[in-house]
């Protein structure tokens, strides 16, 4: 614990939170106790707890951020700020405390300071990226077998930047950015060939890591000669998604006009990363019944369910990505094969599942639910234009160009959303592959010359100066 305050107000405000890599697995809270005119920080703890749920870890965070906050000043009010929904509700009164964990670390939350000088708000993550980074930090020196120490945490460092509470935050808080670009440069420079796995930091601008891709299991899209679709049905209540086909190495579409990313990147070792990037790891749904027929399936036809053999691929995704433990988020594509995936993983790791619409395949229309060869008899002329130009569609369908607009769109909402942040993508064939294509600076044809397998893994790392790393694709070791 470190603190740097001698006049203190009779109000504070404490940020807390708390993370578990496995929910339950290697945890750890973080909390920090904030002037709430300067919005400077008082004091910062954190602290790694061994094996537990996300919720204790959060109710922990809690209990210490009140304890540090009573030890600086014992009359003073609080405002405790969290980005626990639960939390915030069942230390307010308005929800009950049923589970046997939770009553004794409440019990103890609410003896630390005397009744009616506490009172609970809830904030958004962005809000509270001081605490997630103690949190995180935490875990960090846990899993490496280490105490946290004040001395060495960055976090203030990091999350200063987003804190804007008067003239002389924000002036300070630009003080801290520029000293956190210095040390990340510094670092960059010192240390070039590290190459991190999905959920860690890289330097932007460095050489992406990725694996080679996986043997592709038989219900993988057919090669070269013709290509293969996924066939992915979409749910009578939900925004069509769309369907996902597997390209062919002699199809190469040349016209794709890539859309240009919100921020111009620059490339090389002194580019400025500016944070911890957003991270989609990306996975692609498991099998439904029509996978192994190769047929196109996409948001214009059915929504077929996971098949029993898609069902034990998101298990195993889920058990895979549970022993990891860096997910933090959930997104989905609105189809059912997505959803079944993405809830499957959410149970397993104790979070929600977020639908976003553009991460829906491409529509196929007149095509959904045919095999390739049944459309090269039905439409031959509409398939060698389709072949030959990103920009043709199929009848009363989607063209690869308008998915690489909609795509790009929906990338660029969700890194700003989840900045410094590990989120799974649960979604298919043509976003995943237009993500890495974009990610790569490849051209249009790039996207017939990627294997993804059903329930594979990919990741692409995406920071704020505009810069992109690809780290993992057509992972499917998990499936083994």
């Amino acid at each position: 614990m470190s603190s740097g305050a001698t006049s203190l107000p009779r109000e504070l405000v404490v940020e807390a939170d708390g993370g578990s890599r496995g929910n339950p697995g290697p945890a750890g809270y973080g909390a920090v106790v904030l002037d709430p005119v300067s919005g400077e920080a008082l004091v910062e703890t954190a602290e790694y707890i061994g094996v537990a749920t996300n919720n204790v870890a959060e109710y922990k965070g809690l209990v210490a951020g009140l304890r540090a906050a009573r030890e600086l000043a014992p009359d003073a009010s609080v405002r405790v700020r969290m980005d626990s929904k639960l939390v915030v509700e069942q230390m307010s009164g308005r929800w009950k405390i049923k589970h046997p964990d939770m009553k004794p670390l409440a019990a103890e939350a609410a003896r630390v300071f005397p009744a009616g000088r506490v009172t609970y708000e809830w904030i958004p993550r962005e809000r509270n990226k001081h605490a997630d980074r103690l949190a995180n930090e935490a875990m960090d020196a846990g899993r490496e077998g280490r105490r946290w120490q004040p001395s060495t945490s960055r976090a203030a460092l990091d999350a200063g930047a987003a804190r804007v509470v008067g003239d002389a935050t924000a002036g300070a808080a630009k003080a801290r950015a520029a000293l956190a670009h210095a040390a990340r440069s510094h670092a960059a420079q010192a240390a070039p060939d590290a190459a991190p796995a999905f959920g860690a930091a890289a330097p932007a601008g460095a050489a992406p890591a990725t694996a080679a891709p996986a043997p592709a299991p038989a219900s993988a899209p057919a090669p070269a000669s013709a290509p293969a679709p996924v066939s992915v049905p979409a749910p009578a209540h939900a925004p069509a998604p769309a369907p996902e086909p597997a390209f062919s190495a002699a199809a190469e579409p040349s016209d794709v006009v890539a859309p240009a990313a919100s921020a111009t990147p620059s490339v090389g070792w002194g580019a400025p990363d500016l944070g911890e990037p957003a991270t989609f790891v990306l996975l692609r749904h498991g099998e439904t019944a029509l996978t192994p027929q190769k047929r196109f399936s996409g948001s214009g036809g059915t929504d077929p369910e996971l098949s029993p053999a898609g069902l034990r691929q998101a298990e195993a995704v889920a058990a895979a990505l549970a022993a990891r433990g860096t997910v933090q988020e959930i997104v989905s594509s609105p189809l059912l094969r997505c959803r079944q995936t993405a809830l499957t993983i959410a149970e397993r790791l104790g979070l929600d599942v977020r639908i976003e619409d553009g991460l829906r395949e491409t529509d196929f229309g007149a095509w959904e639910g045919l095999t390739f060869a049944e459309v090269r008899e039905r439409y031959p002329d509409d398939l060698d234009a389709w072949l030959a130009s990103p920009k043709a569609a199929p009848p009363g369908g989607e063209s690869f160009a308008a998915v690489s607009r909609r795509v790009a769109a929906t990338r660029d909402r969700l890194t700003e959303r989840h900045a410094g942040r590990t989120v799974l993508l649960v979604t298919h064939v043509t976003p995943i592959k237009t993500l890495v294509r974009l990610a790569l600076g490849a051209p249009p044809e790039a996207l017939f010359r990627m294997e993804l397998s059903a329930a594979s893994l990919s990741a692409v790392a995406y920071y704020r100066d505009g810069n992109a790393s690809v780290r993992l694709l057509n992972d499917t070791s998990h499936l083994r």
